[in-house]
């Protein structure tokens, strides 16, 4: 059976044949422009497949495909890998949906590559040893693939779990109030006017809790007052309309919800997004109880729309969170999928509203 996956998926392979064709990967920096004095050489990309492991070692200017054990299978011009990548870069620009590149296939079975996506965790897609050039040192990293071939990439994915539950206070709403507010339902922004009619019975939101303890755990163990501080982000969005992660921290920076000691200007709340979206980008999810270990440990490799792939080191971390704060944006995923933006009578007869946290990559 052919293989079949979106620009995502062969976003997958294209990093392989790209990496392997280049012999190493540049650095980016917030503004995902290539630092041209900062780059990481590859020594070999190492695969699972279900066939079996297979290391691709960059020899001279061949790529040399192994057993784990050194044996030889097959060496091949890293120029090729190089015409095999915009062959199917192009494939990917000119394909939507679910799609095949036959092409591709039969030279990725020819190097014992047979799927799109190598066995691997959640958060991580690509294993690489790399040379430090500065420590002089091969280390082996795990990075995670971000493409913009295709939509905008999820860091944190929306879901039950990353609902967001607050009481709404002040005015009390009667049940007409409640059914009419429910039943807004334009095509666009239904959050939005939904939360625009609460406000204008005069009444305003209260932020309760993370409904999923998970999630909630997961946030408190990275920071206790995170929990809060999205909350106030939520809420700031459907105030400002801005969605940038960036604009929406500066914004409550200046506000300060929290009330921090701001007489030194430490940046409290864009230190604590940062961290959360680092954690979020190489190893949380929402909905598992997370250890505070890393699966990603090495960070992201970004693939631009004209295909050139920027490495994001965990290494150089203060360029990393730039990136990522940067680049993060709040989006309001389905309402019919996760059930918020609904107004709900509990049984102690209080009335909560709720949103929901998805975050994407520009």
């Amino acid at each position: 059976m052919a293989l079949t996956g979106n620009k995502g998926e062969w976003s997958e392979i294209y990093t392989l044949l790209k990496l392997l064709g280049e012999g190493k990967v540049y650095a980016g920096d917030q503004h995902m422009n290539k630092i041209h004095d900062l780059f990481y050489p590859i020594i070999m990309i190492l695969r699972q497949e279900k066939e079996g492991n297979f290391n691709y070692k960059l020899q001279d200017r061949d790529v040399v495909i192994q057993t784990p054990e050194g044996e030889e299978l097959l060496r091949i011009p890293a120029s090729v890998f190089l015409v095999e990548a915009e062959n199917l870069l192009k494939a990917i620009n000119e394909n939507d949906g679910a799609f095949t590149v036959p092409k591709i296939e039969a030279f990725m079975n020819r190097i014992y590559c047979h799927a799109l996506k190598a066995k691997s965790s959640d958060k991580t897609d690509i294993r690489i040893i790399l040379h430090d050039r500065r420590t002089k040192i091969n280390s082996e990293m795990v990075f995670s693939i971000k493409s913009q071939l295709g939509g905008d990439s999820t860091l944190l994915n929306a879901s039950k779990a990353t609902n967001f539950n607050f009481k709404i206070e002040g005015t009390s709403l009667s049940d007409e109030d409640i059914a009419k507010i429910n039943s807004l339902n334009p095509t666009r922004n239904k959050v939005i006017e939904r939360y625009k009619a609460i406000t204008k019975k005069g009444c305003k939101l209260i932020f309760d809790k993370v409904d999923n303890s998970t999630f909630r755990n997961n946030l408190i163990m990275l920071d206790g007052d995170l929990p809060s501080i999205i909350a106030n982000l939520l809420l700031e969005q459907l105030n400002s309309g801005v969605s940038t992660l960036k604009e929406l921290v500066e914004q409550i920076t200046e506000t300060n919800p929290l009330g921090y000691d701001t007489e030194q200007a430490s940046p409290f709340y864009a230190y604590k997004i940062k961290h959360l979206l680092t954690s979020a980008a190489l190893g949380m999810m929402p909905a598992t109880a997370w250890s505070g270990k890393f699966d990603a440990n090495g960070g992201y490799l970004v693939v631009k729309k004209d295909g050139e792939i920027l490495c994001y080191h965990f290494y150089d971390r203060n360029r990393f969170e730039d990136y990522l704060f940067s680049n993060a944006y709040l989006e309001r995923s389905s309402t019919s999928r996760h059930e918020y933006a609904s107004i709900i009578k509990e049984n102690d007869g209080t009335l909560s509203f709720k949103l929901n946290f998805q975050v994407r990559l520009k």
